[in-house]
């Protein structure tokens, strides 16, 4: 990964999961970087807590998701010259509230009270079926 820190920059980042539309990862405004929306879709376009068994029945897992979107967030912050550490934002999106205490539980592990404000709503769908949640950031980073 390409470290950027031009004030002005943003960066579609190899071996990350491809946006699937023309927009970067993150895009750097002075001392703002904003990363898109992030989910755990891996780059060969499969998902982190996605099983599908032998019966094709599909099981979804909020926590497994809701862990890979902020470690990928993390490392889209790390292109950056950033990491969690300076997310002053959150906004998830959750497909639904059912799963607010797992993906909550696993958002403790990685802030506390002393992290960035959040929101967290309940949207209709997200782009794929497998996806159950969404989340984007912002970061504030000087150069």
């Amino acid at each position: 990964m390409t470290k950027i820190t031009k004030p002005n920059d943003s960066q579609v980042i190899s071996g990350k999961a491809k946006p699937r539309g023309r927009f970067p990862h993150f895009k750097r405004a002075g001392d703002f970087i904003y990363v898109s929306g992030t989910s755990s879709r891996r780059p060969d376009n499969s998902f982190i807590g996605v099983e599908v068994d032998e019966m094709g029945a599909t099981n979804l897992s909020i926590t497994e998701q809701t862990r890979a979107v902020i470690d990928n967030i993390n490392e889209i912050l790390k292109a950056a010259g950033a990491d969690l550490s300076n997310v002053v934002e959150v906004s998830s999106y959750l497909v639904n509230m059912n799963d607010f205490a797992g993906y909550n539980k696993v958002y403790g592990e990685y802030f506390d009270e002393t992290g960035p404000a959040r929101t967290t709503v309940a949207v209709h769908q997200l782009p794929h079926p497998h996806l159950l949640i969404e989340i984007k950031v912002v970061a504030y980073k000087p150069l």
